[in-house]
């Protein structure tokens, strides 16, 4: 028990084990959404390599100097090839910006002159400039001396790449040579909106969060279910068995469980069924040590004082009667310790035995035909007369042990056969009905004395004290025992056909 009550509880298991499973998964997305940008950030990359290298494959076929005039004409004759990017630049083999998609749309002109800068004050006059702002110039010579940079670190056959977040906006940039005939002319880079880039990121984020988030709630509705329907029925049930344990009578503790209709209530029946039916069998077996205690004690009583007086009596009849009296108790003594072992050994083994299909009427004819050749019916010429009450097409099988059954039927003929007067008949009638199959057994014998005939059932009970030493006084208590563990119920009473003698029916229920 030390080791039941140091163990954790199953909720604590679960949540720890989901709690590790939790960690886990956390892991896995976590690499999983570190995973998410660089993928698709490769598959833009891919996509740039096949443009610059088809722009490459253009340049060269259509022999295309590596210049600014040049290129503007071929930008402007090919712009289809670049409609889908934000931007592709040309830079010579020093990093020099040659060639801009940017200015595609733009008069040719704007190559070769700049325009002017008109500014227009507050008070309407306006002034021409000639010069460009000071920090385009400032702003240029930071692009090339990036891109210098990035010529001069770059690896041979491999495309830099670059990502950029500029005005709320995500970019990829890949730069790689323009190389034709194993002579690099210059570099092209390209550039492209991958804003939906950072948006599937997103999305993927927040679908697992909410996904995270839901199985918590899921895990965490479940554990309240788990320990209110399971655990805490358990502990309960738990706590009954420590109870009863402790002799404690905690029964109403699972009262509520018993009328469950689940597994659960299932389980709290059979505990309760099984508790009271072991409270029960230790109640018999308390009952009946006392009660045997009590009946040797009379017989012991008798032997005390029979041989006290066989000891000091020397008339030779008188010591025949005593002997007699010894003789009688012996038996009496023999037959109660005979008996109750059998009854302990009856109920020890009816718990193992299995209830089969039988025909009732088929069982008595048996155990009838057996006690035909009992000496005993011999000497005292007792016939036996099996009947079937009123057949109405209902039929007398049942479920029922067939070893018990006979014990029943063997009890009951050896009582009437015991109190059955010579040369008189012993009655059995049968009966089928749509649920049940009863029986009844009458003999011609003195009958019931007490008006409460249930007494007759009561361990070591007989109304028949002259037979006492034949009799323990168990016989109809283990009938009663064995047709209430099949379910059903024993009467006993006077003949009621105007004729003497006792009757004793038992009912049992079918159950097939």
């Amino acid at each position: 028990m030390q080791l039941v009550k140091n163990s954790s509880s199953i909720l604590r298991k679960f949540l720890v084990f989901n709690s590790l499973i939790f960690l886990i998964l956390g892991l896995f997305t976590f690499f999983y959404l570190k995973a998410i940008q660089p993928n698709l950030v490769k598959q833009k990359i891919e996509k740039h390599t096949v443009i610059i290298n088809n722009t490459s494959n253009h340049i060269e076929r259509l022999k295309i100097n590596f210049e600014t005039k040049d290129l503007r004409n071929f930008l402007l004759s090919t712009r289809f090839l670049f409609q889908n990017l934000e931007r592709v630049q040309f830079y010579n083999i020093d990093g020099v910006l040659i060639g801009d998609t940017n200015i595609i749309d733009l008069d040719q002109n704007v190559f070769v002159k700049s325009d002017a800068i008109v500014e227009e004050n507050i008070n309407t006059e306006s002034s021409i400039s000639k010069e460009e702002p000071k920090n385009k110039k400032t702003i240029n010579k930071t692009e090339n001396s990036n891109i210098n940079n990035l010529i001069t670190n770059k690896k041979k056959g491999e495309p830099v790449v670059i990502e950029r977040e500029e005005n709320n906006n995500f970019y990829v940039k890949t730069l790689n040579s323009v190389d034709i005939k194993g002579d690099i002319l210059g570099y092209i880079m390209v550039t492209e909106q991958a804003n939906e880039i950072l948006t599937a990121v997103e999305e993927r984020k927040n679908f697992i969060l909410r996904t995270v988030f839901a199985i918590a709630i899921a895990i965490f509705l479940f554990s309240i279910f788990l320990n209110k329907y399971i655990l805490t029925p358990i502990a309960a049930l738990v706590g009954y068995t420590e109870s009863i344990k402790s002799k404690d009578d905690s029964s109403r503790k699972i009262e509520k469980f018993l009328r469950r209709s689940d597994e659960l209530g299932l389980l709290s029946r059979s505990l309760n069924n099984m508790t009271q039916d072991l409270q029960n069998r230790t109640r018999r077996a308390e009952n009946s040590s006392a009660d045997l205690a009590h009946e040797i004690r009379n017989p012991l009583a008798s032997l005390k004082g029979a041989s006290e007086l066989l000891e000091n009596t020397s008339d030779q009849n008188e010591r025949v009667k005593l002997i007699k009296i010894l003789s009688h108790d012996v038996e009496r003594i023999e037959r109660l310790i005979t008996d109750y072992s059998q009854m302990l050994k009856d109920e020890a083994s009816l718990s193992r035995e299995k209830m089969k299909k039988l025909d009732l009427q088929d069982l008595i004819k048996n155990v009838v035909d057996e006690f035909k050749n009992n000496s005993n019916v011999h000497e005292r010429n007792i016939k036996f007369k099996v009947i079937r009450e009123k057949p109405n097409g209902h039929s007398c099988q049942l479920l029922g042990k067939y070893n018990r059954l006979e014990q029943i039927l063997a009890n009951l003929l050896d009582n009437a056969v015991s109190f059955s007067p010579k040369n008189s008949e012993v009655l059995i009638s049968i009966k089928g009905n749509k649920d049940t199959v009863s029986f009844k057994v009458k003999d011609k014998g003195p009958g019931f004395q007490e008006n409460n005939t249930e007494k007759i059932f009561k361990r070591f009970y007989s109304n028949r004290p002259e037979k006492f030493g034949q009799h323990s006084g168990l016989g109809l208590n283990i009938v009663k025992s064995i047709v209430e563990m099949h379910g059903g119920e024993v009467r006993a009473f006077n003949r009621t056909d105007n004729q003497s003698g006792a009757e004793i029916e038992v009912n049992l229920p079918k159950k097939i």
